[in-house]
């Protein structure tokens, strides 16, 4: 096969640590098949399966549904099953875990605080002076669902974490995801629960200063910066109308 029979290919700079045996990450390049139908993940497939197999990340679905393979490429984050290597040109793609979060190994990231984060909203109904298990049905009108669909498409990808410049400076911080995710609840019909003492907070809503990225990068068009923004006008009102709950 001649050069000009080679089949191109697209230089991948992915992220190493292994703590067994490196004290911090180093970069190791890895060359692709660079093919127009490719995703990024694809191309860090492709190396586990035939260049290093001590390669890890995380993947799952690879539809942009399940939100686990989500990392840095060349610097912004992305689900790596929705971002072509044809949109990098002639490369390099430097790919790296999500900031904000510990590395466990290569691009895996420890989520124990993001999920804990989560549960700390609520995130199911609740209905006062009721026991589970719930028979009757509470059926909504479309204005109704309207209310608080967008905010129920999050797929806990974390990238509006690793993109929140309050987040990776302040770990504390609750963050846009699980802020919406209250919202979602809070703006659903059929949900009795009052969730103003986890987000009435300077680690909560209040933290947030509203550089927008979060929504940005959100694959989903979740806009966590307006849920938050929302529910700061909730609670600004809810200071003067303390009755007020929504």
């Amino acid at each position: 096969m001649t050069d000009a029979e080679q089949p191109a290919t697209i230089r991948l700079e992915v992220a190493r640590y292994r703590p067994e045996q490196d004290s911090e990450p180093v970069f190791q390049g890895y060359d692709v098949p660079l093919m127009d139908d490719w995703a990024v993940l694809d191309g860090l497939a492709y190396v586990k399966d035939r260049l290093d197999g001590s390669l890890s990340f995380r993947w799952s679905c690879r539809m942009g549904i399940c939100g686990s393979c989500g990392m840095n490429v060349n610097g912004e984050p992305r689900l790596t099953c929705g971002s072509f290597l044809a949109e990098y040109g002639d490369g390099p793609i430097r790919i790296e875990p999500l900031k904000g979060f510990p590395v466990i190994r290569d691009l895996v990231v420890d989520i124990d605080d993001f999920l804990d984060k989560l549960s700390s909203v609520r995130p199911w109904l609740i209905r006062e002076g009721e026991e589970p298990p719930l028979t009757a049905e509470y059926a909504q009108t479309p204005e109704q669902l309207d209310a608080y669909k967008q905010y129920s498409m999050c797929v806990n990808c974390m990238l509006c974490y690793s993109a929140c410049p309050v987040y990776v400076l302040d770990p504390d911080f609750l963050g846009p995801a699980a802020i919406a995710l209250a919202q979602r609840y809070n703006l659903d019909s059929r949900d009795m629960g009052d969730r103003f003492d986890v987000l009435n907070l300077d680690e909560a809503v209040w933290g947030c200063v509203f550089v927008g990225d979060c929504t940005r990068v959100c694959p989903k068009h979740v806009d966590p910066a307006e849920a938050i923004q929302r529910y700061k006008l909730t609670a600004a009102l809810r200071s003067v109308l303390p009755w007020s709950r929504r």
